[in-house]
């Protein structure tokens, strides 16, 4: 049987939802979806500069579950940043 979802706490709501490269039309990108708690873990992880322990206490989840979520964020950044794709953040 399949764990329950566990609500992660998430204190920041974004100004934009979509973020793409310059100069090239929407119709013509690929898209990649940013979960809301993946972009919380960015926030605290990497804007904040929290520790791991501290980002998983404020988002109310484990330290292995805060490491997966800032880990696909990351992977889904770095890929839309080097293969020219648009990010866009969707809530869960």
């Amino acid at each position: 049987m399949v764990r329950p979802f566990k609500r992660r706490r998430i204190v920041f709501e974004p100004n934009a939802v979509y973020y793409k490269p310059a100069g090239i039309p929407i119709s013509e990108l690929k898209e990649v979806e940013l979960k809301m708690d993946e972009l919380e873990a960015l926030r605290l992880a990497d804007a904040e500069g929290l520790k791991q322990e501290e980002c998983a206490e404020k988002m109310g989840v484990s330290q292995p579950t805060f490491n997966r979520i800032i880990s696909s964020a990351r992977n889904k950044v770095a890929e839309s940043l080097t293969k020219g794709f648009a990010i866009k953040i969707i809530k869960q």
